[in-house]
């Protein structure tokens, strides 16, 4: 069925190329900048297939990697052939390279795995199956010769056998040898060896490390060892920068090397450069992305291919992605078995090993535009990116730095509240913040006698109220109780309980409070300090979630532990001391949500400090309390709190257990309840 599939593509494409105009196989998403998967248009379309039998040379066999060279000619390692096909841009065989000169002997290729084309138009071949590099003229004559290295530091069982190749602008030699977790290969521009550049970091589990060190010499010598990944594949940008993939299932799957070997890629997207940010974990495709493969541009802009589900992600200079297409198929536009991306212009080719086959993508106009958008902003073409970025907006509302480019420029023309609400769409906390202190600046400015009256007036009406307070007199009430328990805690708690003026309806009163307070933070504190919230998500369950539940929690299990620990706080106690506690916490979240709307990112830290001096004033007041109410020791009453976290979580605990066990008997009952439902149905 796969051959009358492939044979009925290539008898309908082969006749030239198919307009873009068709369906695509696969559909295109992005993600936002809290990870949700968003539709897309398409930035790519197959546009023609490209395989040995339409060239007549007889089908490709096994082929592993092509390049494409300045002159947009394509060269094909045809590596079961043992043989390099080269094309001109028109898809036509210029020649078929299968023997060189080297001397007075005639040799051949022995599994090839690697190509790549230097300034030089010169072909640095890995030879895969006798260990070296071969280095070629386009026209086939031999040039030189890079044997397997040679030197003391090479580690002992080290085993040589490359399969990629890249060369920089001074020819030093950088190769990819299978099996070789050692780093990248690096030889001099006359072959000889000079050391490997960008060793993987170890990633271990802390448990095998554990049994590692517990273990006997000969249990350890049965172990799995700690190596670092290996590098799947490599390319190079024009400034010298190597683009290495690793297919490693976590971690950074790509790196950008500087000539010392240190990682400089820019990370400054919302997901991380590892492809997809949901993947399943069954099924026959299951598992993260693996990159095999990086094409690096000219302008910053590269894309890496994954194996594991046959996609291309495309990133800009900063890490962002721009889009996505491809999956693995039988469909014209799938995979079976990618190996290697390219670029030819504006186009992309991508080498299938399982088809034997290059597939050739055009750009939809959504592609141009996204790549011309990203490209004039790194640029700082303003007018241009601007433009691009509208019409990006236009073909897509759902991508967000779309929103970021926009507002850039309206920053720097000084359309600081426009700017402010294109950050806010773009969920940019850092450049909402530039435009904000900008703006506030200009607002501040324009309206400082306002301002200054309303200041002034606002401290007189103070001074004024304080002088007219009258002076209370006799013992506090029941509210009085609570505020005096603010300030002078021991005293305050003292009067709840042994003088009877503690209320659990204040304490149940001040805890809704807190939580309607809660939830207003939710919904009106200021985007730079609320975007890790999303704002239109809060629910009144997050409340019960994070407020009472907690609380709840608190005062059962004080409760219940203390009850056994000679305790002589009652239930109704603990819960009053603990709403009583909650006060600070009650009496912050007006003034930081005030704060939030009128501060930047770099006044932050006044933001944080009333938060964390409320919080630490809640956990003083919390000590005291439990302390006075069950008349302990200061060291047992640190021992019972920690105790008490002992026992939230073995309630958490039980709970999980609970629900799952009543998960499974809904889930059974709902079986029983089916089958008995089938079998009368037959019957």
């Amino acid at each position: 069925m796969k051959k009358i599939m492939m044979l009925f593509l290539f008898l309908v494409f082969s006749v030239g190329p198919v307009g873009t105009t068709l369906a695509a196989p696969y559909e295109g998403y992005n993600y936002s900048f809290w990870g949700d998967t968003m539709a897309a248009p398409l930035p790519f379309l197959p546009d023609r297939l490209v395989d040995g039998n339409q060239l007549n040379i007889g089908p490709f066999k096994d082929p592993e990697d092509f390049t494409v060279t300045k002159d947009n000619e394509i060269y094909v390692v045809d590596t079961g052939n043992n043989r390099i096909v080269a094309m001109d841009s028109d898809w036509n065989v210029i020649r078929e390279i299968e023997t060189f000169q080297n001397g007075d002997k005639e040799e051949v290729f022995n599994q090839p795995s690697g190509i790549f084309i230097n300034n030089n138009q010169e072909m640095y071949i890995a030879d895969t199956g006798s260990k070296r590099i071969i280095v070629l003229t386009l026209d086939g004559q031999f040039v030189q010769e890079v044997d397997a290295p040679k030197s003391d530091v090479l580690r002992e069982g080290f085993v040589y056998m490359p399969v990629k190749v890249v060369v920089d602008s001074a020819n030093r030699v950088y190769v990819i040898s299978r099996g070789g977790y050692d780093g990248i290969v690096q030889f001099s521009s006359s072959g000889n060896f000079t050391g490997f550049i960008g060793l993987s970091e170890v990633k271990f589990d802390p448990m095998d490390l554990f049994w590692k060190r517990i273990s006997t010499k000969e249990q350890r010598s049965k172990m799995e060892l700690f190596i670092p990944s290996e590098f799947s594949n490599v390319d190079i940008d024009q400034d010298g920068f190597i683009y290495a993939t690793s297919a490693e299932e976590f971690g950074t799957p790509m790196r950008r090397l500087n000539p010392s070997g240190v990682d400089v890629l820019r990370r400054s997207g919302y997901i991380p450069i590892a492809g997809d940010a949901h993947v399943g974990f069954n099924g026959s495709r299951m598992g993260p992305s693996k990159f095999i493969s990086a094409a690096v541009e000219p302008n910053g802009i590269y894309s890496a291919l994954d194996s594991t589900r046959g996609r291309i992600f495309t990133y800009d200079r900063d890490g962002k992605l721009l889009y996505q297409f491809g999956s693995l198929g039988e469909q014209f536009g799938n995979f079976s078995n990618p190996v290697e991306i390219d670029t030819m212009g504006d186009q992309l080719i991508v080498l299938d090993k399982g088809f034997a086959q290059l597939t050739v993508f055009k750009p939809t106009r959504y592609g141009k535009v996204i790549k011309e958008a990203a490209i004039y902003t790194d640029l700082g073409e303003e007018i241009k990116a601007t433009a691009a970025w509208e019409e990006v907006r236009k073909l897509n509302n759902n991508l967000e730095f779309a929103y970021l480019g926009i507002g850039k420029t309206e920053l720097r023309e000084g359309k600081n509240l426009e700017a402010m609400g294109n950050f806010k769409l773009g969920t940019s906390r850092d450049y909402y913040s530039r435009a904000f202190e900008r703006y506030r600046k200009d607002y501040m400015w324009n309206h400082f006698g306002t301002i200054a009256a309303i200041i002034l007036g606002s401290i007189a009406a103070i001074i004024v109220a304080f002088r007219l307070r009258k002076p209370t007199t006799g013992e506090p009430g029941v509210v009085g109780t609570a505020w005096l328990a603010v300030f002078h805690p021991f005293r305050g708690f003292w009067d709840a309980k042994y003088e009877k003026k503690g209320r659990v309806w204040l304490a149940l009163v001040l805890l809704l409070i807190l939580a309607i307070l809660m939830i207003l933070k939710q919904q009106y504190s200021g985007f730079i300090f609320n975007l890790d919230v999303m704002v239109y998500d809060a629910k009144t369950m997050d409340a019960v979630k994070f407020v009472i539940m907690p609380f709840f929690l608190w005062c059962i299990a004080n409760w219940s532990l203390t009850t056994l620990m000679n305790g002589e706080g009652k239930f109704k106690e603990i819960v009053t001391v603990t709403g009583y506690a909650l006060i600070p916490l009650v009496l912050v979240q007006i003034p930081l949500i005030l704060m939030s709307n009128v501060l930047t990112v770099k006044e932050a830290s006044f933001y944080t400090l009333m938060q964390n001096f409320a919080s630490i004033w809640f956990l003083w007041l919390i000590f005291v309390g439990m302390q006075t109410v069950h008349q302990y020791t200061i060291k047992k009453t640190i021992v019972t709190m920690g105790l008490t976290m002992v026992v939230i979580g073995i309630f958490l605990f039980i709970g999980l257990l609970f629900t799952a066990l009543l998960q499974e008997m809904l889930s059974f009952g709902s079986t029983v309840y089916k089958e008995i439902m089938f079998r009368i149905g037959e019957g």
